[in-house]
């Protein structure tokens, strides 16, 4: 989807209706004028010719009416074009770019439950799972995301002791990923009790939990730093960053990935991630059906697909390597090969090239010699 020319084609539409707006009112202005001007010559009576007068108004109302129709008429030629521009970008017809496989229906109805779920759309979700007849898989998960969003609730209102009390229950869990998200819910009470309560409350809360807490020792002493200052005024104060509200969201989103990840689940639903990523393919996917429209065969049996498509980094989950050869990515069977010049090949290309294993071969991207013997699998 070329959004720069969608982009540009509706500036260029409502700078036409901008224009035409502004000349509508100073038409508007002119038709008062002249009117008022005329009245005004008709009051004088019998000096004046009535006949000629309404004739001279009528030439300059027609005049004006043209000049509008003009200024609507830009504007109606920018919408067409914005129109075409629209049609062009959006193909109503995505079937092109479908082809046909087999899916494990039950597998997809469990996908869309627990997108439903870990929006927190309970009531939905349990609608869905009762029409698709989906008694297990996502509804297993409906509790853990419906604890989750009951703790999410009671953060907003400023009540973490739900959260720290989850966070206690998985301490084992949490340490072994090294997050830090238990020592943050209890920084996030102790400002909460210093900024409610006071120093003094604040410090004995500080006294009986960040003990437990070595690896924080730094953040530890500048909140107590903190507390200090707490008394003067909060833009002297240098630890000030520690009281901002954001803290809040922050902990929240941390929280939120926590829960998710021990539940064994990526914080972005699939079905979510699957329709984006799928969105931005989409142009792609339809030329390429475009091109092979006499090859409907081949394009519904293609395995792997002869162009590559490009995807935001927020879709890149791990490294994938493409032969700069062969443009195949690299497999099990087809990995890629480090050849001693230092450029990577896949295996299969290698092969090629060194017409199997019978005789050196030159690097595609270098003077240098080599054989299949000497290029070592490299793993990323």
């Amino acid at each position: 989807m070329d959004l720069a020319s969608m982009q540009d084609a509706f500036d260029r539409v409502t700078k036409k209706q901008k224009l035409s707006y502004a000349k509508t009112e100073d038409v508007i202005d002119k038709f008062m004028h002249e009117i008022q001007a005329a009245a005004s010559k008709l009051d004088q009576g019998d000096v004046v010719d009535h006949s000629a007068v309404l004739s001279e108004l009528q030439a300059k109302l027609t005049a004006a009416v043209n000049q509008l129709s003009s200024a609507q008429k830009e504007v109606n030629l920018a919408l067409s074009k914005y129109g075409k521009v629209m049609d062009k970008q959006f193909c109503a017809d995505l079937s092109k770019a479908y082809r046909d496989m087999d899916f494990d229906h039950r597998l997809v109805n469990q996908i869309i439950a627990l997108h439903f779920y870990r929006q927190g759309m309970f009531e939905l979700g349990d609608c869905f799972v009762g029409e698709a007849q989906e008694s297990e898989g996502a509804a297993a998960l409906k509790l853990p995301f419906f604890e989750m969003y009951q703790i999410l609730e009671h953060m907003r209102n400023k009540n973490l002791e739900p959260a720290i009390e989850w966070a206690k229950s998985h301490h084992k869990e949490l340490k072994e990923k090294g997050s830090s998200l238990e020592f943050k819910l209890h920084q996030l009470e102790f400002v909460q009790t210093l900024l409610k309560a006071g120093r003094w409350e604040a410090l004995l809360y500080g006294r009986r939990i960040f003990g437990k807490f070595p690896d924080h020792l730094g953040v530890i002493k500048k909140l107590m730093a903190c507390m200090v200052y707490f008394a003067r005024d909060v833009g002297s104060n240098p630890y000030k960053e520690l009281l901002a509200p954001s803290h809040w969201e922050s902990v929240a989103l941390e929280f939120t990935r926590e829960c998710c990840g021990l539940l064994g689940q990526g914080y972005e639903s699939p079905l979510h991630v699957t329709l984006s990523a799928g969105s931005q393919a989409l142009p792609t996917l339809l030329k390429l059906s475009s091109v092979m429209s006499n090859k409907k065969g081949e394009w519904q049996a293609m395995k792997q697909l002869p162009v590559e498509i490009e995807l935001d980094k927020e879709f890149q989950f791990h490294s994938i390597f493409a032969c700069p050869v062969s443009r195949d990515q690299s497999s099990a069977e087809n990995p890629p090969m480090l050849l001693p010049c230092g450029h990577v090949l896949c295996k299969q290309s290698i092969v090629k090239l060194a017409k199997g294993n019978t005789r050196p071969f030159k690097c595609p991207y270098c003077p240098m010699e080599a054989s299949s013997s000497h290029c070592r699998q490299i793993h990323f």
